[in-house]
């Protein structure tokens, strides 16, 4: 399997990674967690080294089960999760986005006691918060980098100025934004040149 480093962050992944997502949600119908655990161990014995996961997915069981799957390789992987939305405790229903700094924490703390490990390796924005400015986001992201729960910063879907924004408060390891044959905005909205 090829490596690439994301950026200049030296964090350096496998070419290809395994978007967790359709585990257990979206895509068709779902996977028992010892299928799913199953085929990211898989995974990782092909060379993939690069696993996205979120808490929105699920929510919050998609990244048990990456927790799970990835323990006893912990050492040799990068385990990507994301913040971004407000989620009751109770009904698992996503009520929103939340960006707040407070929030932010509170799902970092979530996340990493869900994957069973004790730093995220790329903690991404799921979605921009436009009530929060970028910059409290970035810096909340920093002090989580600072204090060791975090390695590196991504976002996901913002525009390029708010990735410039992000960019001079807390350096962007990694963008993750739709582009394929139906989503061609990235050509034309600055987000590559970004």
């Amino acid at each position: 399997m090829h490596k690439r480093k994301l950026g200049n962050s030296g964090l350096e992944v496998s070419a290809i990674g395994f978007g967790c997502m359709g585990l257990n949600i979206m895509y068709g119908h779902a996977l028992a967690n010892q299928e799913s655990v199953a085929l990211i161990r898989a995974a990782v014995e092909r060379g993939v080294t690069f696993f996205d996961t979120a808490e929105v997915y699920g929510p919050f069981s998609n990244e048990e089960i990456v927790g799970e799957a990835l323990g006893p390789v912990r050492d040799q992987v990068v385990i990507a999760t994301k913040f971004g939305f407000d989620i009751d405790p109770v009904t698992k229903q996503s009520t929103g986005l939340n960006s707040r700094p407070e929030h932010i924490r509170e799902a970092a703390e979530g996340s990493l006691a869900r994957l069973g490990i004790e730093v995220i390796d790329l903690y991404y924005q799921h979605r921009v918060d436009p009530n929060v400015p970028i910059e409290d986001v970035a810096g909340a992201v920093q002090k989580l980098i600072s204090e060791g729960k975090v390695r590196h910063f991504g976002m996901s879907e913002p525009s390029a100025q708010t990735l410039r924004r992000a960019h001079g408060v807390q350096p962007v390891a990694a963008l993750q934004n739709e582009y394929s044959l139906w989503t061609r905005g990235p050509e034309t909205n600055g987000i590559l040149e970004a």
